[in-house]
């Protein structure tokens, strides 16, 4: 059997729904910050240093929004779910 249900809401209402923090302020501060520190790059080089300097930050931000995926899969019994039994 399949079961195919459609909701129509903004993104505020679906954050609100799944109970997630509203992080627009921090998002805000951290796009302004990202905003200066591009405007001191005045080559392709001072970018590219830039850019390796923020890898292991994205690449930690990853694995944090990875591992909050999982946890909130286990806590709903998704992650339990296995592959073929739907």
């Amino acid at each position: 059997m399949k079961v195919n249900v459609e909701i129509d809401c903004t993104p505020e209402e679906a954050r609100r729904f799944l109970g997630l923090p509203d992080v627009s302020e921090a998002n805000a501060v951290y796009v302004e910050a990202i905003t200066k520190a591009m405007k001191g790059v005045g080559s392709i080089d001072q970018l590219q240093e830039y850019a390796k300097q923020l890898a292991p930050m994205s690449q930690m931000g990853l694995k944090l929004f990875q591992q909050f995926l999982e946890s909130g899969a286990s806590m709903s019994g998704m992650g339990s779910r296995k592959k073929g039994s739907d």
